[in-house]
Parts: C-alpha cells; structure tokens; sequence
C-alpha cells in the first residue's frame, strides 16, 4: 500500500521559511519522479517543483530562488525548503510520486502552509 505522509506546514510571517518533508512507503522510491504541489482556495492545484529519480529538478518560476526540492532515497523522504515566504505562497501543499514505469500516480494528504503579512 503506497503512503505519502507530508509534514511541516504551520503559521509563518512573511519572509520566513518553513521546510516540508514527505515520507513515502509502499513504493520503490529511488525509482520515482516526485513532486510538491500545492492549492489556494479556489484556485487550481499547481506544480511547485518536481525531481527525478537522478535528482534533476524543476522548479516554478515564481518560486525559483526562494524554494528548494531536494530528496532522500536511503530515507525515501523528499523535502520542500521553503525561505522569504510571502502571502501568495499561502494554500495546502501535496506531496505527489509517479511511479517509473507504470505512471500511476500517488498524493498525499497535504499540508497546510499560511503566510501571513
């Protein structure tokens, strides 16, 4: 049974930083492409920064700079460092993992990070 457990969200003042993790089980996580995403209130979830399996990322645009996708496969872990965060930044954020090979796709349950001003 495959499992995305994000953690790390909470209340920030703009210009902070948080950083979000993603444990997963369940899955060959070495062999994955995995990926953060997030979604505001009424608005469409949206790609954040993604990374290979051989540690290629991609990045927004709007938070290139600011936000690091980096990963752990001896911990199948994956993190979001997040630094001078900013209000729009606010929305729950998604751990999400395609599987090499077969492309099925697996999210977790998201994470709630609020900027405030």
């Amino acid at each position: 049974q495959v499992q995305l457990v994000e953690s790390g969200g909470g209340l920030v003042q703009a210009g902070g930083s948080l950083r979000l993790s993603c444990s997963a089980s369940g899955i060959i996580f070495s062999m994955n492409l995995m990926g953060w995403y997030r979604q505001a209130p009424g608005k469409q979830r949206e790609l954040v920064a993604t990374i290979s399996s051989g540690g290629i990322t991609n990045v927004k645009d709007s938070v290139k700079g600011r936000f690091t996708i980096s990963r752990d496969n001896a911990k199948n872990m994956v993190y979001l460092q997040m630094n001078s965060l900013k209000p729009e930044d606010t929305a729950v954020y998604f751990c999400r993992s395609v599987r090499s090979g077969t492309g099925s796709v697996y999210w977790g349950q998201g994470t709630q990070v609020t900027v405030s001003s």
